[in-house]
């Protein structure tokens, strides 16, 4: 962990553009009672498909432009052309935008040619080649292992491979087990990598969903914890508090190991970070 140790302890966070008005308000409100844990930047997903995009460059602008927060918009280049990246970059840097979150992004149903821009790293190069340091490049990295990696040194190589393209810093797929972050980390040293590496966290809220989404992304939710969420049955108010327990401690423990902060995936709620955040002890803050 020696190589995570010498950065600062950061707060950051992720939103979803909403789908509607009244969601865009809420999530205002939301941004608002997030606003005072000082987070280092508010990233905003970006999906594939006209509205969506649409939505997420609205989100990104009222972040940048309305509220004393750094916007970070998600950039996926699956279904990409070089002309439609540049027309994003150019409204961004418009904004003030100074950090992007690069990524792949998943192959819409249906659709069999990925455009021309086939993996992240080919994004990062593409970006650096036309904007250079432009923009800080986050990246994403996956302890337990990408879900399509054969294994996990092809995983590392790959990661390797982003980050030698010009990746500034990276935020991790969520997971529960802190031994799995311990291990990418060593392997990374290993491997001669070296930037910040920042655990990404998921609050419990629900267990179906988590499920659901685990299945979808890769990430691994023990059977030990499946089993004790499932105990709660319709005891909401239970399983809320246990999985508060549960990720604050996962939270504490990578601070003490030394993570270079904490990359919270609001799913637009602002109770169960603050609840989170404000029982953590960070080195810097």
């Amino acid at each position: 962990m020696q190589s995570q140790q010498q950065y600062e302890q950061k707060i950051s966070l992720e939103f979803f553009p909403p789908r509607t008005e009244k969601g865009m308000e809420k999530l205002k409100t939301v941004i608002q009672e997030l606003t005072p844990i000082q987070p280092e930047y508010m990233s905003v997903t970006y999906g594939a498909g006209g509205t969506t995009q649409s939505r997420t460059i609205d989100t990104v602008r009222y972040i940048q432009t309305e509220t004393d927060n750094e916007a970070a918009p998600h950039l996926t280049c699956i279904g990409a052309s070089e002309e439609s990246v540049l027309e994003l970059l150019d409204t961004y840097e418009a904004m003030g935008i100074k950090r992007i979150v690069a990524l792949r992004g998943d192959l819409p149903s249906g659709m069999m040619d990925p455009g021309e821009f086939k993996y992240a790293s080919d994004l990062i190069a593409f970006i650096r080649r036309e904007r250079g340091d432009t923009f800080k490049l986050e990246v994403a990295a996956y302890p337990e292992t990408h879900p399509q990696a054969r294994n996990c040194n092809i995983g590392i190589k790959w990661f390797k491979h982003k980050v030698e393209q010009g990746a500034d810093s990276a935020i991790t797929q969520y997971f529960y087990n802190v031994d799995s972050y311990l291990y990418f980390i060593d392997n990374c040293e290993r491997s001669g990598i070296d930037l910040p590496i920042v655990p990404g966290i998921m609050p419990i809220t629900n267990y179906e969903n988590l499920v659901r989404f685990s299945e979808g992304c890769g990430a691994e939710v023990p059977r030990w914890l499946k089993c004790r969420l499932e105990s709660f049955e319709d005891d909401q108010e239970s399983l809320l508090a246990f999985g508060e327990d549960v990720v604050t401690e996962l939270s504490q423990r990578l601070l003490d190991a030394g993570a270079p902060g904490l990359h919270f995936y609001s799913m637009n709620q602002s109770k169960p970070v603050l609840n989170i955040v404000k029982q953590l002890t960070f080195k810097d803050r």
